[in-house]
């Protein structure tokens, strides 16, 4: 689970690195930066299933 976790912090900084890279406002960084998260924090727990299910 602690991949999903860190899956999580790094999407939300990289969706409001984003946001801010394409000029938007505070709501428009929270957004990009809630979106990343939790595509990142499913990506994360995926591989954190799968290292446990293979037993690596």
């Amino acid at each position: 689970m602690i991949l999903a976790a860190i899956g999580a912090i790094l999407g939300a900084i990289l969706g409001w690195v984003r946001a801010t890279k394409r000029g938007g406002n505070t709501a428009d960084k929270l957004q990009y930066a809630a979106a990343h998260g939790i595509a990142f924090l499913l990506i994360g727990y995926f591989i954190a299933l799968f290292m446990a299910k293979w037993g690596i």
